[in-house]
């Protein structure tokens, strides 16, 4: 599909655009498109003018991802300044925007002695993201504090979904593919910002103490089976520091995996399906997937 078949667009629309360094791994091949709308009408009307058959997907900070070598097809988007915002609404909730980060979240939270949403300083992700995929740390997940979303559907429509609408599970919603989550709102309590603002301190030093922050990674690579740690089991059948060609098991934490310098989307996913093998062998457990795979292999 040329330009010149695509809707018109006020934003910026890319063909054959690089998304290795939108992603935390730095790996993987181009989008079909690009598109960074200018605001919800342009991205609205950007959707109902395709055609139905084009793929459509919604990318945030990319730290939970692997985009594989062959690149993505349809349209990647990717939600700029105009959806970046937080606001402060009455009886301790917040509106905030599908590109805001979780640190922004939760700073603003903490600002206006809105508690509850500590745990959200520990995803490294954009608030559309983590509605998606039932985002959560340190005891917490968005299932908890989720009032409802604004959601741009596939043909263009414009949805509000409540929590149950997403019929929330473990690191899962049941919103659509194609879907781009453009707003929500959160609920906390009252809370005193010190107290607030020292609960987020001990969440950032302890993701540095524990996680390879300062690798190209893509965070936690498996979901926790019922009853069990996957970084434990995942040490527990010899994949510490586990490598193959430039794809690394973390020494640090062994639920990441780290690009060495020169992996492939290839190379990351290899080693992870070979780490759910020694997994199965060792204990009868099967691994599940917790990073999004993407694109064409």
């Amino acid at each position: 599909m040329t330009t010149a078949t695509l809707p018109s667009v006020r934003g910026r629309l890319t063909p054959q655009a690089p998304l290795a360094r939108l992603v935390w791994f730095k790996t993987g091949g181009n989008a079909d498109w690009l598109f960074e709308p200018a605001d919800l009408d342009d991205l609205r009307q950007f959707l109902a003018g395709l055609d139905g058959s084009m793929p459509v997907m919604a990318l945030g900070l990319g730290s939970n991802m692997i985009v594989r070598d062959g690149g993505v097809p349809g349209v990647v988007v990717r939600l700029g300044k105009a959806f970046a915002g937080v606001k402060v609404l009455g009886g301790h909730r917040l509106e905030c925007g599908g590109g805001a980060s979780g640190i922004l979240v939760s700073s603003t939270a903490r600002d206006a002695g809105i508690a509850g949403l500590e745990f959200l300083r520990g995803i490294p992700g954009t608030v559309g993201g983590f509605v998606k995929m039932n985002g959560g740390a340190y005891g917490r997940e968005v299932a908890d504090i989720l009032i409802d979303c604004e959601v741009v559907m596939p043909d263009g429509r414009l949805a509000t979904l409540s929590a149950s609408d997403l019929a929330y599970t473990y690191r899962h919603s049941s919103l659509p593919d194609g879907a781009v989550v453009v707003s929500a709102r959160f609920q906390g309590l009252s809370g005193d910002p010190a107290v607030i603002g020292a609960e987020m301190d001990r969440i950032a030093a302890a993701r540095e103490e524990s996680q390879p922050l300062r690798t190209k990674t893509g965070g936690s690579t498996f979901k926790n089976p019922e009853g069990h740690k996957a970084w434990q089991l995942v040490d527990a059948a010899g994949c510490r520091g586990l490598t193959l060609g430039g794809a690394q098991v973390s020494e640090k934490h062994t639920n990441f995996l780290i690009n060495t310098g020169d992996a492939t989307s290839s190379d990351i996913e290899a080693l992870g399906e070979e780490v759910r093998r020694r997994v199965r062998e060792n204990c009868g457990i099967e691994l599940e997937w917790e990073i999004q795979r993407v694109g064409r292999p």
